[in-house]
């Protein structure tokens, strides 16, 4: 019984962890026959898991949606992962998540073991509402992720940055956070090509359409190939070269800021973009090794701009700072006097000589 009951709690995990799953397959994976897996399925059945069965050669067992959710196995790892996400959804710009993902968060806490929760402690997440960020409706963004997961292609209308809005039929890949924002990565089945869509601008149409073959994205990687589309869609682009190689610690700390490419041994390129020349100007004061800008001739009258702000704003600390010296060197002064009116004057070596009568 003990040994039926724990390859149950296998299979369930197996179910859980992919789309579907070949009958023959499982079988191997829990070394017993197609046959006793068959049972075990109807066991989970009688216990209310809602697990279908694919008719025909390419069919298998999937695990359905039911009228209630069933118990739910993760492990370790997916535990920690689940509660740092509730915890940062709960202060999240993501539309009516924030209440829900706090009981869920609570619900979660009362059944993890202390060991685990000492780890998700040590993951602090702090979360800055910036005014006038557009927030995610949490249905559309579930629902994009649900289609990247099953590999299934979405149809949906797409407002881009001038208001228009159109039908859009894509494979969604992968779900990206990128400067506080999500974005989908997509293959455009009319455009044959790859695209970055931000999610507050999806709005999806139901159902989801066929499913698709995962390609390979550009690169092997899915949030430099996003940061790269970001940069290159803004108002203000420039390129600057940095003194320092391409592989070097210091490119790969702005490579989220756009696209990298080497130039020789102690150089390389940084293209990326921002909302004004300011904000570029804002970005290349992160940047901790020395630069030359190249392009546009713009950007280096505005980093003059501030050159001269910050130079006047250290002027005047340092004036300031030599204010309160002096005014501090005259309290010092004021206090040494006055403990000299009150005490005399300072007595002179004594003498051995006698007043005059």
């Amino acid at each position: 019984m003990k040994e039926t009951s724990a390859r149950l709690l296998k299979l369930l995990g197996l179910l859980q962890a992919r789309r579907e799953w070949p009958g023959a397959e499982l079988a191997e994976r829990l070394g017993v026959s197609t046959r006793t897996v068959r049972r075990d399925i109807d066991r989970l059945r009688a216990l209310d898991y809602p697990i279908e069965v694919g008719m025909g050669p390419a069919g298998g067992y999937r695990l359905g949606s039911g009228t209630a959710l069933p118990p739910l196995l993760l492990d370790d790892e997916e535990a920690v992962a689940v509660a740092v996400g509730l915890r940062t959804a709960a202060g999240s710009g993501v539309g009516g998540v924030g209440e829900t993902a706090l009981r869920a968060l609570v619900k979660l806490r009362q059944v993890l073991p202390h060991r685990l929760w000492l780890r998700i402690e040590s993951l602090q997440v702090a979360n800055v509402q910036v005014p006038g960020r557009p927030s995610v409706d949490a249905g559309e963004l579930t629902a994009v992720a649900a289609a990247c997961r099953d590999r299934l292609r979405l149809r949906f209308d797409y407002r881009d940055r001038h208001g228009r809005e159109r039908l859009r039929v894509a494979e969604p890949h992968h779900l990206v956070t990128w400067g506080g924002r999500w974005y989908l990565l997509a293959w455009d089945l009319d455009r044959e090509d790859w695209r970055t869509f931000r999610v507050d601008r999806i709005r999806t149409r139901t159902p989801a359409g066929p499913g698709f073959t995962s390609r390979e994205v550009p690169g092997g990687d899915a949030a430099a190939f996003v940061a790269r589309g970001v940069a290159e869609s803004w108002p203000y682009r420039a390129t600057v070269r940095l003194h320092a190689p391409a592989d070097s610690e210091a490119a790969r700390s702005v490579v989220t800021y756009g696209r990298i490419e080497p130039v020789d041994e102690r150089s390389c390129l940084v293209r990326f973009g921002a909302d004004s020349l300011h904000a570029l100007a804002f970005l290349l004061g992160a940047f901790e090794v020395d630069f030359d800008v190249v392009d546009p001739p713009e950007l280096a009258d505005q980093l003059l701009v501030m050159a001269d702000r910050f130079r006047r704003a250290a002027g005047a600390g340092a004036g300031r700072r030599g204010a309160v010296r002096q005014a501090a060197a005259a309290d010092r002064s004021a206090t040494a006097n006055k403990a000299t009116r009150a005490t005399g004057p300072p007595q002179g070596p004594a003498s051995n000589s006698r007043p005059t009568a």
